[in-house]
Parts: structure tokens; C-alpha cells; sequence
């Protein structure tokens, strides 16, 4: 994926650039990834009960960010200009 510019990579859907962002980081087993995105979801302080630990018993980052948008019915809020940049950063890097 590093071979996308940004001007590709930015005409996506944030659905889009989060599925391959997703994706990458699943093939890296980057943790530390899923936790920043889940850091700045709106209302992710609501969801603290996963401590980021390996051994946490609960879902995985991707299944709250699905769980989120499921039970709110909408996108990312105001911090999708955020997470497009970090998704968009994290495809051009890996």
C-alpha cells in the first residue's frame, strides 16, 4: 500500500481507508494501532473498561469501533478529519 499517494489515498470513503487501515494492521498485529483509533472515537471514554491490556477479556478494538458506529447510527463525528489523517498516515507507512 505505500505505493498510494495521498491524493489517492484521500479521494477514499473513511469506510474504505478504515478497512485497509484496519487491514494492515491486522497482518502487523499492531495493537498499539487499534488503540489510538479507539482513543479518539467520540465517547470512547465511555468505553474505558478495556484497558488495553493483552489478556483483556472483551472485544477487540475493531469490534468496538463496529459495536460504536452500530449503536450510534452515524459516523466518526468531529474527529473524522482525525482518523482519515491517521488512517491515510498509517497506509502510506506500512
Amino acid at each position: 500500500m505505500t505505493d498510494s499517494t495521498f491524493a489517492e489515498l484521500d479521494a477514499l470513503p473513511t469506510e474504505e481507508l478504515r478497512e485497509r487501515a484496519f487491514a494492515k494492521a491486522r497482518e502487523r498485529r499492531d495493537l498499539s494501532f487499534f488503540w489510538s483509533v479507539f482513543k479518539h472515537l467520540p465517547d470512547a471514554d465511555e468505553a474505558s473498561s478495556l484497558d488495553g491490556a493483552p489478556n483483556t477479556v472483551g472485544p477487540t478494538i475493531e469490534e468496538a469501533v463496529a459495536l460504536w458506529r452500530e449503536l450510534t447510527g452515524h459516523g466518526y463525528g468531529e474527529q473524522e478529519p482525525l482518523l482519515r489523517a491517521a488512517f491515510i498516515d498509517y497506509l502510506q507507512k506500512h
